[in-house]
């Protein structure tokens, strides 16, 4: 049987998907009595929570404010970009070197599930939580084989803080960006360990996002 999370990481879940999927809004100020009353914790696994995801750049802590879900602006998701540029791509071309059998079997498996689901979605599909959980799950599967365990930590919270911004921008989107033949070759690509090909997809993959919300934040004047 699995352990009941704690109080903190419950705490902390539920903040963190909120933040992340846009019910609390960027910038809106986190104070800790409206927080109790919203999500029925006590201070102190609250402040744990805001803390750790202050940690993960979801959230800003100021002494004298208290907290505040991180902003949103087009300095900062270009931040994002080059981080992820310099950890995902070297992460990826590591796990290429060091990926097992079971490796490539749980990224066809990861792709397979995202697939299905993005053939069955209408608009953009960045709104769907649904199929933002698999396409996490599809990134994190082309690393998960990195030897390196800080490096696919923090490729993962990069990733979730580029997840905010494509949630952000695509009330404004015009188009619905289908992204399962970009997917594809990047997983071919991978299987056939053919680092450098790979590691030129998942880069111009990880731009495209960029490119794609910055268009949404113009949109809304950001």
């Amino acid at each position: 049987m699995a352990d009941t999370p704690t109080l903190i990481e419950q705490a902390f879940s539920r903040l963190r998907r909120d933040v992340l999927i846009g019910s609390l809004a960027a910038g809106c100020r986190l104070k800790i009595e409206d927080l109790q009353d919203a999500y029925g914790f006590s201070s102190s696994p609250l402040r744990e929570a805001l803390s750790r995801l202050a940690q993960e750049g979801l959230v800003r802590a100021d002494e004298r404010r208290g907290f505040r879900v991180a902003p949103i602006s087009l300095v900062d998701m270009a931040d994002i970009t080059r981080m992820r540029l310099m950890l995902d791509v070297q992460a990826l071309a590591d796990a290429i070197e060091h990926g097992t059998d079971a490796w490539e079997a749980a990224i066809v498996a990861a792709f397979y599930r995202l697939e299905k689901v993005e053939a069955r979605l209408e608009g953009p599909t960045v709104l769907d939580e649904g199929w933002s959980s698999l396409h996490r799950e599809f990134h994190m599967a082309l690393i998960a084989a990195s030897p390196s365990e800080r490096q696919r930590a923090w490729s993962a919270s990069l990733f979730d803080q580029a997840e905010r911004y494509r949630r952000y921008s695509s009330t404004h989107r015009k188009g619905s960006r289908r992204k399962t033949n970009e997917h594809k070759r990047l997983m071919e690509a991978t299987l056939r360990r053919e680092v450098k090909i790979a590691s030129g997809l998942l880069r111009e993959h990880i731009l495209g996002t960029q490119r794609n919300v910055e268009s949404g934040l113009k949109a809304l004047g950001q």
